[in-house]
């Protein structure tokens, strides 16, 4: 008997797997915060044998080598990855017994990266799952475009070509369980559905349904911006990541805050949306703890920018600084815990701005009024419609853009309300009047907005 356990990294829009059977397992490309790995090893009862790593990620820190080094595990690393540690190099067709009568495979897949490699854990000699990392997604493939441009199109045709080996080596019932694809912008496009196997792939999955030049020739156009910080996280996946450290940062009080935000420092509100429009400490920046903080806090902030966190409980402040470790911010300059009111000196009082609706920013300018309408969007969405007359900044460039913003009260959405809500709160510190539209954008025609689409008005 074999288990395969999913270990969600839904911050990220990730996954990790622990895989094995009744004394020993093996862990697929871990997260950086191997404590919950442990616990589910724990959990079953089971020797973590073997760490294995589909590529040198892009988008997160990986765990592996110091899971490896914590529980005596063999590290597997594909051959042609270039890395700075000793590790167990896999090659195509490579196998080792992880328990009883349980075998994983490698099978060279590049295209996400040049050596990117699955693994395909076999039970009896049956195969029974396929780790596919950033190869094989749900209804899609991970990008082709996060090695190096001149790549690009090379790395899209290898893709297609691991797709169709995948397919051609499996059966129809095999569960194709990939790291990418839940959120993660290493994936091509957002998987629809939380689950597949090689059949339902090999029905619906561009990459197995097209041929390679349709397949290409359509997948390039389609991808999105790449975060920012993804510059940082394979330089230091191949260098060997230091272990993560989740002490709790030290506690600044209203002066120190204060001294950091003149120092130009970033101190970031984890609050809900809702509550840091009604009041919060002047000059920081709002990324919700729900949402998805380590993603855009990473993406917009300066890198080695020194951040201090700022949220309602210790433990709000365990959960992002866990997120950022993640993704590299590794160590908070400080945090405070309380309410606005516990964060300003005496005599000031916090900021705040006012929320709307699409139907508020349509009686608007049904009154002649002219606001700025600032869309931050991708570029992606912005192409399916947009607000007639607005300015189109997205989120991960308008820090970097603030000046281009028109004068006036500033009216900021998004798709939904999360992202409007952190540039409302870049622009609230650069002094400029916002509200922030926490709305969805299906709303705007709804309310009676003009819209613009591709080839002419809605």
């Amino acid at each position: 008997m074999f288990f395969v356990d999913t270990l969600e990294l839904s911050g990220l829009g990730n996954r990790s797997y622990l895989a094995g059977g009744a004394e020993s397992a093996v862990v697929i490309d871990p997260p950086r915060d191997i404590d919950q790995v442990l616990a589910a090893a724990a959990r079953r009862g089971v020797r973590i044998a073997y760490v294995a790593e589909t590529h040198v990620h892009n988008d997160y820190v990986t765990g592996g080598l110091e899971l490896a080094r914590v529980s005596g595990a063999r590290y597997l690393v594909p051959a042609d990855a270039s890395v700075a540690y000793a590790r167990t190099a896999v090659s195509d067709g490579d196998t080792v017994a992880v328990d009883d009568g349980l075998v994983l495979r490698a099978v060279a897949t590049p295209g996400h990266t040049p050596h990117h490699t699955s693994y395909v854990l076999e039970d009896a000699g049956r195969s029974v799952a396929a780790f596919t990392g950033g190869s094989l997604l749900i209804g899609t493939v991970g990008r082709p475009d996060l090695v190096e441009p001149r790549l690009t199109e090379r790395l899209a045709r290898a893709q297609h070509a691991s797709a169709h080996r995948l397919a051609g080596l499996l059966d129809d019932d095999v569960p194709v369980l990939p790291t990418h694809g839940f959120g993660s912008f290493c994936s091509s496009s957002q998987a629809e559905g939380d689950a597949t196997t090689i059949g339902a792939e090999r029905r619906s999955n561009e990459a197995l349904t097209k041929d390679v030049s349709t397949f290409v020739a359509d997948l390039l156009p389609q991808l999105e911006d790449v975060p920012a910080y993804y510059a940082h996280m394979a330089p230091v996946n191949a260098a060997g990541p230091a272990p993560i450290d989740l002490t709790p940062p030290e506690r600044a009080d209203a002066d120190e805050l204060a001294a950091r935000l003149a120092a130009g420092e970033w101190v970031v509100d984890l609050r809900n949306r809702v509550a840091f429009a009604d009041g919060h400490l002047a000059g920081a920046f709002n990324f919700e703890g729900d949402g998805k903080p380590a993603t855009y806090l990473a993406w917009l902030i300066p890198w080695g920018k020194p951040v201090t966190l700022l949220a309602e409980t210790a433990e709000q402040i365990a959960d992002a600084q866990r997120e950022l470790a993640r993704v590299g911010i590794d160590r908070p300059a400080a945090s405070a815990t309380g309410d606005p009111r516990d964060w300003v000196r005496e005599g000031e009082t916090p900021r705040s701005f006012p929320r709307a609706a699409f139907a508020d920013l349509a009686d608007v300018l049904g009154r002649d009024e002219q606001p700025v309408v600032l869309d931050v969007r991708r570029d992606s969405e912005r192409k399916t419609g947009y607000v007639s007359g607005s300015v189109h900044v997205p989120i991960h460039e308008l820090h970097g853009r603030l000046d281009e913003v028109p004068p006036g009260t500033v009216w900021v959405h998004c798709a939904g309300g999360m992202r409007a809500a952190i540039a409302a709160s870049l622009l609230d510190a650069a002094g400029r009047d916002v509200v922030a539209v926490d709305d969805g954008f299906d709303a705007a025609e709804e309310a009676g907005l003009e819209l613009v689409r591709p080839g002419g008005r809605a």
